[in-house]
């Protein structure tokens, strides 16, 4: 089973993507808020996660902050990145996230953007 970190500081949108993702038989093995409490975790879990959510725009660290230093910790880091902001897309993608959302997205789309990756890595 492949799982998954969410970083995301809109609490419906984190519930929202818990509740789908776990129906399509993801594992969530952790939530943060934003980009400091996403480090933490991922600093903190024994068994890192294998994909990570990470959003843009969020409070205290966004997103490209937040996944420059989880990819200090693992460059090997699967990260999908999800924001409205064209600008920070080719940054991300330059960091070397492995997918890209263009919010807003639909469902369809994360899990088409999962699959994806799941079928790529593992």
């Amino acid at each position: 089973m492949v799982d998954l970190l969410i970083v995301e500081d809109d609490a419906s949108l984190r519930a929202l993507y818990e509740k789908t993702l776990k129906l399509k038989g993801y594992a969530i093995s952790g939530m943060a808020r934003d980009g400091i409490e996403a480090v933490e975790i991922y600093k903190s879990l024994p068994k890192k996660p294998d994909i990570v959510l990470m959003d843009y725009r969020m409070p205290q660290k966004n997103g490209l902050q937040a996944t420059k230093e989880i990819l200090e910790v693992n460059p090997n880091a699967i990260i999908v990145f999800a924001s409205a902001d064209n600008d920070a897309k080719s940054e991300a993608l330059s960091l070397g996230v492995k997918g890209f959302l263009n919010k807003p997205f639909t469902i369809r789309d994360l899990y088409d953007t999962l699959e994806m990756l799941v079928e790529e890595y593992f």
